[in-house]
């Protein structure tokens, strides 16, 4: 799958690996483990919803946007770039058409 970032400081933290331990310190291995999994996969279906990814659609604010688990209350919050051309996809949430993910930021929303 490929990334987009809500900003430039959030790509250089998760694309250099030390300014990603230093801003996520021991949180930074199984961060690196999930952006793995999350750029492998061919599309967000492909993504497990099981432990210990656990990709999961958010609600509330957050509707439209989905997390993995990276470590106890921390999640890797991502929102999915549909295909321009199929707002069917989009509105059946089929996450076989989604390629391609804006990373939103790494955070506690517990």
């Amino acid at each position: 799958m490929h990334f987009e970032y809500a900003n430039k400081k959030l790509k250089k933290r998760l694309e250099v690996e030390t300014k990603m331990i230093a801003a996520y310190g021991d949180r930074a291995k199984r961060l690196k483990m999930r952006l793995g999994v999350l750029q492998n996969a061919q599309n967000l279906a492909e993504v497990p919803s099981e432990p210990p990814t656990r990709c999961h659609p958010l609600k509330g604010k957050d509707t439209g946007r989905f997390a993995v688990d990276v470590n106890e209350n921390w999640r890797l919050i991502f929102e999915p770039i549909w295909p321009s051309d199929d707002e069917f996809a989009r509105e059946q949430v089929n996450l076989k058409k989604v390629t391609k993910i804006r990373i939103i930021g790494v955070i506690d929303y517990h």
